[in-house]
């Protein structure tokens, strides 16, 4: 007959069962409990997570596109300001070359007037005078030294600018550089997404990079740089319009000078061909004179000479009659006649003997004086065609030197055109 076996284990009792049973629903109940209120915790995270995601992404692609409209409203802010300071350069460099021809040409009056003055150097004798010419031409010298050294100041002004303008341009340039490249890798960063193949994660990418700067030190530093340019181009235009008004200036106070040397020239060179003629006029007289002197000199002499034979004839008279024998040798009325003849003949002929010496004097002091006045008209006519070639010289000022031709030749000192006769007799005396 079979046994029954009975394993050796613990016995739990009928209410420990009905207990664990109750534990285990119960438990049951509040895991699923919490793992609802877990599911539905995870579902409110997951919305506001996602939506929060959503909102931070729109946000800050809203923000990248407004910091890409700011940026870019600097970018063109910079390349208007680029572009002008590029005009405002090219400007005041065409001005600067502009102030430069203008001194350069400065050198032609200068070297005129010089040799205007070198040319009146040689004048002669009472001719080497300190006329109004002569200090019009040092006025005119003064005035082209002042327009030179104003153009000079003005041109270093000028290229002083131009260095601060390229140095703007320069800061400029490399913020606008900045701007550009700023643009480029902001725009790529808007224009990544989910699915954008290049996106990873990065070590520590919340980092401050060094060297980072505030918006208001960015904003600051491109106000400044603009701000500058500005500042360099308003002093540029005013430096423009100062040269230009130095410029118009120096060549209307040459030109005014000009033709005050000019009328001062005219005026003296009528002066002398006045002066020239009022010398002829008197060459000539003298000349007349000198012939009508020697005509009545000669005829003095004659004169003289015809009284010596008078006289000769009175005194053989007189010595024949004093051979009459005896009593004829009588003071007769022959004898008192003769003999006052004889004294009228001595009177007569010292008499034309003094007013012989006083012609032959007056015609020493006639030719003296001619040479006098020779002297004189060969210097004036020296005079007139030193200043006549010195008028010849300052065509050079408003004839184009392709055009100029000398009216009269420096070297030959003759002219090439037909000249009045009283230029001509100047040129002959010279």
């Amino acid at each position: 007959m079979a046994t029954l076996s009975v394993k050796p284990s613990q016995r739990f009792r009928l209410p420990d069962w009905h207990t664990n049973s109750y534990l285990l629903s119960t438990n049951a109940e509040r895991q699923r409990d919490a793992s609802h209120q877990i599911r539905q915790e995870a579902r409110v995270l997951r919305n506001e997570t996602n939506n929060q995601t959503i909102w931070d992404e729109h946000d800050n692609r809203t923000r990248l596109a407004e910091r890409i409209d700011t940026v870019n409203r600097w970018k063109e802010m910079l390349d208007k300001c680029l572009t002008d300071l590029d005009a405002e350069i090219e400007a005041l460099t065409q001005m600067k070359e502009s102030a430069e021809q203008n001194l350069q040409a400065k050198n032609l009056p200068l070297d005129v007037a010089i040799e205007c003055l070198t040319l009146r150097d040689c004048r002669r004798d009472i001719d080497v005078v300190k006329d109004p010419v002569e200090e019009e031409l040092h006025k005119e010298v003064e005035v082209i030294e002042a327009t030179k050294k104003a153009l000079q100041q003005k041109i270093s002004q000028a290229f002083e600018k131009l260095c601060l303008l390229q140095e703007a341009r320069q800061q400029l340039n490399a913020d606008h550089r900045g701007k550009m490249e700023t643009l480029d890798i902001d725009r790529g960063c808007l224009s990544l997404n989910l699915k954008s193949p290049n996106i990873s994660l990065k070590i520590n990418p919340t980092r401050v990079p060094s060297g980072s700067t505030t918006l208001q030190q960015w904003d600051d530093f491109s106000q400044f740089n603009k701000n500058r340019a500005e500042a360099e181009m308003k002093g540029a235009v005013e430096l423009r319009e100062a040269i230009a008004l130095t410029i118009a200036e120096t060549n209307n106070e040459l030109e005014a000078q000009r033709v005050a040397t000019e009328f001062a020239f005219r005026k003296r060179l009528r002066e002398m061909e006045k002066v020239y003629s009022e010398l002829k006029w008197q060459e000539k007289n003298t000349l007349e004179e000198i012939a009508e002197l020697q005509e009545d000199i000669r005829h003095l002499e004659e004169d003289l000479r015809r009284k010596l034979q008078n006289l000769k004839l009175c005194h053989t008279r007189l010595e024949t009659r004093t051979y009459r024998p005896n009593v004829e040798l009588c003071r007769d009325q022959a004898q008192f006649g003769l003999t006052d003849e004889v004294h009228q003949l001595e009177a007569t002929i010292a008499a034309l003997k003094q007013k012989l010496a006083q012609a032959q004097d007056a015609l020493d002091a006639l030719y003296k004086h001619l040479a006098r006045l020779q002297a004189d008209i060969a210097c004036k006519a020296n005079s007139m065609l030193l200043d006549t070639k010195c008028m010849d010289t300052r065509r050079k000022l408003t004839v184009p030197a392709e055009k100029f031709v000398p009216e009269v030749d420096t070297f030959t000192r003759t002219t090439n055109r037909t000249l009045s006769p009283l230029k001509t007799c100047q040129l002959e005396l010279t």
